[in-house]
């Protein structure tokens, strides 16, 4: 089972928008030195929308072989195309991804039996171990609990991603998929309190600028240590909120530039931080302790 601080990590670029290997391997060595528990590579926050499908593998693949197993990596492989998710998660096995996460179509709408069957397809055609990605604030799509028990009878699905933020349904999950699933929270702002529930980890936008806190945050709560887990979420809490001033990956990139993780390199239609929230951001870093 893959457990802990899990950073949704985002794709260095370029101020011209290419792939800047050289502080990719940078971030990953800096996430092995601060303790961080496993790797997500090319999510949501990693621009997966914006590359395309060579780029998205090569840089799985990239990962998977510099960090050469010290830590897992779990590869973004999701879309709003089955075909599509099932090519991505079919590459990212060959290349020796430890697990895919799939996130629930976007734009499509599908109905609950859509979701179901596109995700028992996936699983069905690649025997890799799969997350399911429930982000509804981004999809345009919520799967529900009912279809997410459904989920958890097929083998190779072991996890989900909840990222709906909604406490009492995250507990009412962990509860209907006991010794079937395990549950992630998707959430920086409520993971303790999920994790505390019974969760056993934390995909997280935070990570990328504050991981040993967060790998910290998460092994308190999965251990049951309220203090500890309290004592570290306040500590974080402004981050979890500021690096959503606007939308993801917007101002953790910005926040890895200003600490010089980064050039300024994002893709359209995405562009850098505004202005008015640098200070913002900033307060937040100093916050943390990490600026």
């Amino acid at each position: 089972m893959i457990t802990g601080s899990l950073v949704a990590l985002v794709t260095p670029m370029h101020e011209d928008g290419s792939i800047h290997w050289e502080h990719l391997d940078a971030l990953l060595d800096f996430h092995l030195e601060n303790g961080t528990h496993g790797i997500v590579a090319v999510g949501t926050t990693g621009e997966s929308s914006t590359l395309d499908p060579n780029e998205h593998c090569k840089v799985i693949g990239h990962i998977i072989k510099y960090l050469d197993g010290r830590i897992p990596v779990i590869a973004g492989t999701g879309g709003n195309s089955t075909r599509e998710a099932i090519h991505l998660t079919t590459e990212a096995y060959k290349l020796g991804a430890d697990a895919c996460l799939l996130v629930v179509p976007y734009y499509n709408k599908p109905s609950q039996e859509g979701l179901y069957r596109h995700f028992r397809a996936i699983a069905e055609a690649v025997p890799v171990n799969q997350i399911v990605y429930n982000v509804p604030g981004r999809t345009a799509c919520d799967m529900l609990n009912e279809t997410v028990e459904r989920l958890a009878d097929i083998p190779n699905i072991v996890g989900i991603k909840d990222a709906t933020g909604n406490i009492p349904r995250g507990i009412e999950l962990i509860n209907a998929v006991s010794g079937r699933m395990v549950v992630y929270s998707g959430d920086d702002a409520t993971a303790a309190e999920l994790m505390l529930a019974g969760g056993k980890g934390n995909i997280s936008v935070t990570a990328n600028v504050a991981p040993r806190a967060m790998a910290s945050l998460c092994e308190a709560a999965i251990a049951g240590d309220r203090a500890e887990t309290e004592r570290l979420n306040e500590l974080l809490m402004p981050l979890n909120r500021k690096l959503f001033l606007e939308a993801n990956p917007i101002p953790v990139k910005w926040a890895l530039h200003r600490l010089g993780h980064l050039d300024d390199g994002i893709r359209l239609p995405l562009t850098s931080l505004h202005e008015q929230f640098h200070g913002e951001v900033e307060d937040a870093l100093v916050a943390a302790g990490v600026l």
